[in-house]
């Protein structure tokens, strides 16, 4: 009889092990990739490159005219302005309006030519910016694969609607990395120092072109 049961025993125990053989393994759950996040000032990155400074500087040489000839607008308007202020008692009334009617008129034209000046500078301004962009984004999309990126975060606070960083550490910053690697691909000099006053593209930069996709996969 113990005989018997150590035999049943024995069978029940290899008929277990049979079935836990059976049993497929649980697969593992693979790990979720580590997301590596990058931060960039984009409008920074390329209002500081070689190749749009120096596009800025021509552009401003191309409206120096321009601007002087408003300048002249302006004086001769300010002329105007004080010999009739100074000659007011001489004149009758006819002669009065009749001059602050050309004055007037004067300041409407200097109005409407520096209105035209800025529209076209912006016009050409923004096409300026555009094109260098385009060029930077793709030098930006390769940096972003090489480094291993998988998410780009425009950090430029003048855009629209900036993305609320609360928080980048100074070594997720790739701005002045993808200015510079983009200026050994342009082979654009550094433009010469500018004299003091003299404008700046940071003080007119345009607004980033849409568009800007983050890091490729």
């Amino acid at each position: 009889m113990k005989r018997s049961l150590a035999c049943l025993f024995t069978l029940a125990s290899g008929l277990a092990l049979s079935a836990v053989a059976q049993t497929p393994a649980t697969p593992a759950v693979a790990p979720a990739p580590t997301a590596k996040v990058a931060v960039i000032a984009f409008q920074a990155a390329v209002g500081q490159t070689n190749e749009f400074q120096r596009d800025f500087a021509d552009l401003q040489k191309k409206y120096e005219p321009k601007r002087a000839q408003l300048k002249t607008m302006a004086t001769e308007i300010d002329t105007l302005e004080k010999q009739l202020q100074a000659t007011a008692d001489k004149l009758n009334d006819s002669e009065r309006a009749s001059k602050a009617k050309a004055i007037d008129d004067k300041k409407k034209q200097a109005q409407r030519f520096a209105e035209d000046a800025e529209n076209d500078l912006n016009g050409e301004m923004n096409e300026t910016f555009n094109k260098v962009a385009t060029k930077v984004l793709d030098v930006m999309n390769a940096y972003a694969n090489l480094q291993g990126y998988t998410l780009v975060i425009d950090g430029s606070g003048s855009q629209q609607q900036a993305p609320v960083v609360l928080y980048a550490s100074p070594a997720t910053d790739i701005t002045k990395a993808i200015t510079d690697a983009y200026n050994v691909k342009s082979g654009v000099p550094a433009p010469p120092p500018q004299a003091p006053g003299a404008p700046t593209p940071a003080r007119t930069a345009p607004a980033k072109p849409a568009g800007p996709a983050p890091a490729a996969h």
